[in-house]
């Protein structure tokens, strides 16, 4: 069966990256949640998707050049009350009682954060979720160091390219799963990569006409900002 991932949380209805959205995420039955990390300053761990705060707070600047104090002081506003930026200890603190899946997205295209692959999986083993975890980037390298990090730790290259044998590509690295984008996705695709053992996790499906589809090409996970959407599809269309 197809699983629901949370895009950012429930970021279709509540500012992403956020409590609110990963409590609605919990409460929404969706099987997992996606959000992504960088490293401030002083060395935390917080969930945010831009290497720049400005697009999702009130605030300015690099989240690298910040302090988790200052970050503190930030506000993300939109979709319901006011919001602050998690720290990753934060995120678990609500994921992992509920006992939902959680897709990391190591944001590490841009700049390296040295040491964020170790800080994670610390946090991770902190709060017992090394089973119930899933990495994924862009940046091939920072996947290579978390699996140099925890070999045992499965790892999912996002991709926005058409790419002509990826099943190639993610079996030589020793990755476990491949996140395309839902536009590079097609039955031959998904096919070739599950006579390899690699899971096809496709990143952001949120048309009920696209989501149908993905589904009924029986993929492993939808990333979707709009989980309950997807929910009711699968309900119709991959019946227990």
């Amino acid at each position: 069966m197809t699983m629901v991932i949370c895009h950012r949380g429930d970021s279709g209805r509540c500012p992403e990256n956020t409590k609110l959205a990963f409590c609605q995420a919990v409460q929404s039955g969706a099987e997992g949640i996606e959000l992504d990390v960088h490293l401030t300053r002083d060395g935390h761990v917080v969930v945010i998707h831009d290497e720049r705060v400005d697009r999702t707070t009130n605030g300015k600047g690099y989240v690298k050049d910040m302090t988790l104090a200052q970050l503190r002081r930030l506000q993300i506003t939109g979709k319901g009350e006011a919001q602050s930026i998690l720290t990753l200890e934060e995120y678990f603190a609500i994921a992992a009682p509920a006992g939902i899946r959680t897709n990391i997205e190591l944001k590490t295209g841009w700049f390296a954060y040295p040491g964020l692959e170790e800080k994670v999986w610390a946090i991770v083993q902190a709060y017992r979720q090394e089973n119930n975890v899933l990495f994924s980037s862009f940046h091939v390298q920072s996947l290579l160091r978390m699996k140099a990090v925890a070999p045992e730790a499965p790892c999912g290259l996002l991709s926005n390219d058409l790419l002509t044998n990826p099943e190639d590509v993610v079996q030589e690295l020793g990755f476990q799963a491949f996140h395309p984008w839902y536009l590079r996705v097609s039955l031959s695709l998904v096919r070739r990569l599950h006579a390899r053992g690699i899971a096809v996790n496709v990143y952001t499906p949120n048309s009920p006409g696209v989501l149908a589809w993905l589904i009924a090409l029986g993929v492993d996970s939808v990333i979707t900002d709009y989980p309950r959407r997807a929910l009711l599809l699968r309900k119709w269309l991959q019946p227990r």
